[in-house]
């Protein structure tokens, strides 16, 4: 009898949605198709300089080459807490109330171990990224899907209706704005209507901040953490990844509510010995700089919007333009909406090169539409319109 090389739990899972792109992307290119890709959130521009040579500086120093701490170094912990007080006027002890994450997935995972007990039930978002759903599944919760696309508001009701609905009562909620992948965002209002909510029901918090910066057309993402309350129902997660075009270096943090943050520090301590010293230390250059440079960065995905939106809308997809996000969530045109999703996204990356996200990886919800990740330049983004117009 062989031995059993995999849990019950992993036979469960479908192949990581970005996997099997990556297969079929690889495929692609050995025959010779020069792949345009818009399929993973992966920022093309580099990390600012000033971020690199403070890894390069403090990597010398033998003494970062040991071991660092789970929980986070305190001054990176530290300059969180300033970031928290300068861009959103949110208190936050770094001693009890911030913790440093492996990025926000690996943040997103372990937290979900810290604080579900197997069956508990957890409101997600459908479509969502899919940490938000396979981390309840890992830590063995029960998903509560909830349908977003008509908006933060009916999201809400629905989230009420199914709460009134379930046995046992759900413990959290995972909210994500602005929001992977429909590019939904919201107003400070929201979060008022949230924590009034999650209040009144005892119900835990999660949000996911990971796009607080990626913001056109003068908006301004609100941080969950700034409303009145929040702290003393949830948390917020933070990735370096987009703001900071840090996504390989995998830092971020998660903070809020203190004896939620205890509970996930205490599950990382058993877990691993903390993000590189160096990586922690170049990390506190990137929080503290000048809010100029995330503007700067939202301007290069702004002008890739605008070209790509219009380009879409040109050749008969209609496509609206979000006000934040890297990505543009597109239904199926109608020439092609007996496809399903990953079908059609196969065919554009047969027929026109172009690789894209099918909605489907995202939640059945997701089916019949596409996520387009604007992280190829403004000339690849013209080339790939110009490929997609021919099927049109």
């Amino acid at each position: 009898m062989p031995i059993q090389t995999a849990a019950n739990l992993i036979k469960k899972f479908p192949p990581y949605l970005f996997a099997r792109l990556n297969a079929e992307k690889l495929a692609a290119r050995h025959k010779g198709i020069d792949v345009i890709d818009f399929t993973m959130g992966n920022p093309d521009t580099p990390t600012p300089q000033p971020i690199v040579d403070k890894l390069i500086e403090v990597v010398q120093d033998k003494k970062s080459h040991r071991y660092s701490t789970s929980k986070g170094i305190p001054a990176f912990l530290k300059a969180v807490s300033r970031w928290y007080e300068r861009k959103y006027g949110v208190a936050i002890d770094p001693k009890t109330e911030a913790v440093s994450v492996i990025g926000s997935k690996e943040g997103l995972a372990h937290l979900a171990l810290a604080v579900l007990n197997r069956g508990d039930q957890v409101l997600v978002p459908d479509p969502t990224y899919p940490i938000h759903h396979y981390s309840v599944i890992i830590a063995g919760g029960k998903l509560i899907p909830i349908p977003i696309l008509e908006g933060p508001e009916a999201f809400l009701k629905y989230v009420d209706k199914a709460y009134i609905k379930a046995r046992p009562k759900p413990k959290v909620l995972i909210i994500n704005f602005p929001h992977n992948p429909t590019t939904i965002s919201v107003e400070a209002e929201f979060f008022k209507e949230v924590v009034s909510w999650a209040k009144k029901r005892q119900v835990m918090v999660v949000h996911d901040l990971a796009y607080a910066d990626i913001v056109f057309d003068g908006y301004k993402s609100p941080s969950f953490l700034a409303t009145k309350g929040a702290k003393d129902i949830g948390v917020e997660v933070f990735t370096m990844s987009k703001s900071y075009n840090m996504a390989g270096w995998r830092i971020g943090f998660a903070a809020g509510n203190p004896n939620v943050i205890g509970s996930l520090a205490k599950i990382k301590s058993y877990m691993d010995y903390g993000i590189f010293t160096p990586i922690q230390v170049a990390a506190i250059t990137a929080l503290d700089s000048p809010e100029e440079n995330l503007r700067k960065l939202a301007a290069v995905y702004e002008e890739r919007r605008n070209i790509m939106a219009d380009g879409m809308n040109a050749m008969g997809w209609p496509v609206d333009k979000p006000r934040a996000a890297m990505y543009l969530w597109a239904k199926i045109p109608n020439k092609f909406k007996k496809l399903k999703s990953m079908d059609f996204a196969m065919m554009m990356l047969k027929k026109a090169g172009v690789a894209m996200s099918p909605g489907s990886g995202f939640g059945k919800l997701g089916e019949g539409y596409v996520r387009m990740a604007l992280v190829e330049n403004k000339f690849r983004i013209r080339q790939a319109l110009s490929s997609m117009k021919k099927l049109f």
